[in-house]
């Protein structure tokens, strides 16, 4: 504990002005290296709760990371946003991160959104999507694991979806969020909704593509529980970026869609722009990420486009299942995002919940408690776990695709 320092000074008749430079209470240095070696790994100590003055991190239109925060009376803190790993909670989080962690850039892209990772075990090959810019782009992405180092593909499928926004792998099959909506593109008429793709024979089928007629504006992300059945989001993202012609036809909201019947039941209609969507391994719990401080205009004729707002909905909530599995209750926010927006929501093995967050991935526990961080140099949209062991982690965004090797494991999707 370093002391504190008070500067008393007049400052006119009777009158006392008081400069502070470090607060009681607060404890420096406030960063330090920890961990293995084999990553640059920074502690944050106490969550960084007390710092010295004078501080400041500038608000943004776009976005602002924690290491960017103005610390100058304490030297420690410019060790942040150098971090690979940044660690708050040290005793989990470096049982998580194992003896030998590492963070790898791969693979340079272009400045598209890069979403729905699905990792296909039969293949050893991750399928990633590439959407807007620029509009009306089909082709996708693989990365061939199998290869060393893995290497970077296009491939279309037959017939091609237009702009997967989120993915996950059931039943030996690719289910898609397919964001994308155009009278004529590639030759057809393109609906956002959900598909699925055979890995195996590159096939894919429309299982669902309206809401009695309505066009969904964006099915942005889904999860797919043990009965089959399909939970996803449905912002406004899609005319936002022009992926879609048609300005939204329905509020936003989340769904549950049942393929064996067809049935789709609106699940909640109260966060302002639902995109991530996660179960607990369990299957007792749902979580729902609100990115709504990212928004724009609904009408046929405004501009496109999507400004940040510093102080718009940003957060994670967490749901109980109930109706014997079939709807949610109980919502309360689990995580409210310190930089820029929670986009991509998986949960771990363990139940602790990873939500891509501008630069960056955020590491939770079920409670909604920030655990680490894995920092990187461009904003990440998804991630995927892959390989044997589902210790890989794959993440992907504007202008980059990493790989992270630690202990923290993924759900088996191929085992659910």
């Amino acid at each position: 504990m370093t002391p504190f320092s008070l500067v008393l000074t007049v400052a006119g008749f009777g009158g006392l002005a008081v400069a502070q430079s470090e607060p009681p209470g607060v404890s420096l240095p406030v960063a330090k290296t920890c961990g293995p070696t084999t990553a640059n790994i920074v502690c944050i100590d106490r969550y960084a709760s007390v710092l010295p003055y004078h501080f400041f991190r500038e608000s943004s239109v776009n976005e602002t990371s924690f290491g960017q925060t103005s610390v100058p009376n304490d030297t420690s803190f410019g060790l942040v946003g150098e971090a690979d790993f940044l660690v708050f909670d040290e005793k989990r989080a470096l049982r998580a991160l194992g003896s030998a962690p590492t963070y790898d850039f791969i693979f340079n892209v272009s400045a598209a959104v890069h979403e729905a990772p699905v990792w296909v075990p039969a293949l050893n090959k991750l399928f990633i999507s590439q959407l807007a810019p620029p509009p009306g782009f089909l082709p996708q992405l693989v990365v061939d694991l199998n290869q060393d180092p893995p290497t970077l593909s296009e491939y279309l499928s037959d017939p091609p979806v237009y702009a997967p926004n989120g993915g996950t792998f059931y039943n030996s099959l690719i289910y898609w969020a397919a964001s994308g909506g155009n009278n004529s593109i590639g030759g057809t008429e393109q609906r956002s909704g959900i598909r699925t793709l055979d890995p195996l024979t590159n096939k894919t089928v429309t299982l669902l593509n309206n809401y009695y007629g309505y066009y969904f504006t964006t099915v942005d992300d889904l999860a797919v529980d043990s009965t089959g059945a399909i939970w996803f989001t449905d912002p406004d993202y899609s005319w936002y970026n022009r992926l879609t012609d048609t300005a939204p036809q329905l509020k936003t909201a989340s769904y549950r869609f049942d393929p064996k019947t067809g049935a789709v039941t609106m699940i909640d209609d109260s966060i302002a722009q639902p995109n991530g969507i996660a179960l607990s391994p369990n299957g007792a719990h749902l979580y729902i990420s609100d990115t709504g401080a990212v928004a724009g205009l609904n009408q046929q004729d405004s501009p496109p486009g999507s400004p940040y707002n510093q102080t718009g909905p940003k957060a994670i909530y967490k749901f109980d299942l109930v109706d014997r599995g079939t709807h949610i209750a109980n919502k309360r926010p689990v995580w409210y995002a310190q930089d820029y927006v929670p986009d991509g929501l998986k949960v771990a093995a363990n139940g602790w919940v990873l939500t891509g967050a501008g630069k960056g991935v955020d590491v939770l526990d079920e409670y909604g408690v920030l655990i680490m961080r894995v920092q990187t140099n461009y904003v990440v949209q998804n991630f995927a776990w892959v390989g044997d062991t589902l210790t890989e982690f794959w993440m992907m965004g504007n202008n980059g695709i990493s790989r992270v090797r630690w202990a923290l494991q993924g759900q088996d999707l191929a085992d659910i």
